[in-house]
């Protein structure tokens, strides 16, 4: 019997980016390509135009804007809708294939479409509005942000089967886009284990990376409004004032850069603050590996692939107890959740782990086993097969 021909689709090219659906994709293709033939399109993004294979995974470049999402989003989804495609199922992530269904339905042709949402956009969108005081290139995107979320509500409608990430996700998708509960399937996140891990010699690592043999607070992810910085900023204000020589480490990039120095600068806080962006997978398994505690302050989140890996290295977690976050961190057990947005709490709890090793060393280990068990990548990956074979037995 022939392999069964996958098709994946993601604007930003999964092998260029280290995003969370980049790492999704990467990762569970990987563990697929001995019964599957797979062939991921992405946009040229990062210089992408050539054709690659790597361990056995074909990556494809479609036409697309170098630009900021969602421009590169909407060049994309035009190149995709033009382009012919052969394969037996098709994936689509978030709102990067709604061209691809609109030309099926042009066509009249049907394929079997899985359609994975990571974070649904319609309740990212809901949650920027509570948030009055966004730079305004934040507000200019969540005004796009209305309207992909609309298309991302279309395809999840019309897709032949729907998977997301968390309960979370998956109840948010019932109330903004009424999908039919009975075509869509949770399969989680997952995480490396051999890649994230402990760290044998800390302050070692911490040298490497140009940190002092101080308390580290890591921060990983992108700079945009709903990764709660400026709620990071304020408890940065109150943890400071009890352990001076902290250092808050900034993994990431976006268009809250600027404004995260300037209220740093503000705050006479910049010395506390180091910022780390373009580190390939291994230095950032290092850096996790020699952080003390690890912060998440998001005010939305499908699940948090950070948080996984945070776990794995064995790192407690200081996060906001939201949807999708306290799915992944047991609140007392593998990490501590203040209410959302309350920047005193957060502080209170960094401060608490901060100053205790036995309670950061317990949940750290009680976070590695929890992960373990429920949150790997080759669970996701099988589990991501059997959705493929469902789909295609339906369709065909």
């Amino acid at each position: 019997m022939d392999k069964m021909r996958l098709a994946v689709f993601n604007t930003q090219p999964p092998h260029l980016y280290t995003g969370g659906v980049e790492r999704r994709i990467r990762e569970s293709t990987l563990r697929l390509v001995n019964s599957v033939d797979i062939t991921v399109y992405s946009g040229t993004k990062a210089s992408f135009k050539k054709p690659v294979k790597i361990n056995g995974v074909f990556f494809v470049p479609l036409a697309s804007t170098d630009s900021v999402y969602p421009l590169d989003n909407w060049t994309f989804n035009r190149t995709v809708s033009k382009t012919n495609f052969n394969a037996n199922v098709y994936e689509v992530h978030n709102d990067n294939g709604y061209g691809l269904l609109k030309a099926f339905k042009n066509r009249s042709i049907k394929k079997a479409v899985v359609h994975t949402v990571h974070g649904v956009l319609a309740d990212e969108f809901e949650q920027a509005k509570l948030n009055g005081c966004l730079p305004f290139r934040s507000r200019i995107a969540n005004c796009f942000m209305a309207r992909l979320a609309r298309l991302e509500g279309k395809t999840v409608k019309e897709a032949d089967f729907v998977v997301t990430i968390s309960k979370y996700s998956f109840e948010k998708m019932q109330k903004y886009y009424d999908v039919d509960p009975l075509k869509v399937c949770i399969v989680p996140n997952g995480v490396d284990l051999e890649k994230f891990c402990s760290a044998k010699d800390p302050v070692l690592i911490k040298a490497q990376f140009g940190l002092r043999d101080v308390p580290v607070v890591l921060f990983v992810g992108s700079l945009i409004p709903r990764k709660g910085l400026m709620f990071l900023v304020e408890a940065a204000k109150h943890v400071v004032k009890f352990q001076s020589n902290v250092q808050f480490v900034i993994v990431g990039d976006g268009p809250l850069k600027n404004w995260l120095f300037n209220c740093l600068m503000d705050a006479k806080l910049l010395d506390n603050f180091v910022f780390k962006n373009g580190l390939s997978e291994i230095e950032l398994s290092a850096l996790y590996s020699c952080c003390d505690v690890f912060v998440l302050p998001s005010i939305q989140e499908g699940q948090g692939i950070v948080l996984l890996e945070a776990s794995a290295s064995e790192k407690p977690v200081v996060a906001f107890n939201i949807g999708g976050v306290n799915e992944v961190v047991v609140n007392g057990e593998t990490g501590l959740l203040a209410d959302c947005g309350c920047s005193g709490e957060l502080a209170e709890l960094l401060l608490k782990l901060l100053g205790d090793v036995n309670l950061r060393q317990n949940m750290g280990l009680a976070g590695r086993k929890f992960v373990s068990e429920k949150f790997t990548w080759d669970i996701c990956a099988q589990k991501m097969f059997r959705v493929y074979q469902d789909v295609l037995g339906c369709v065909v």
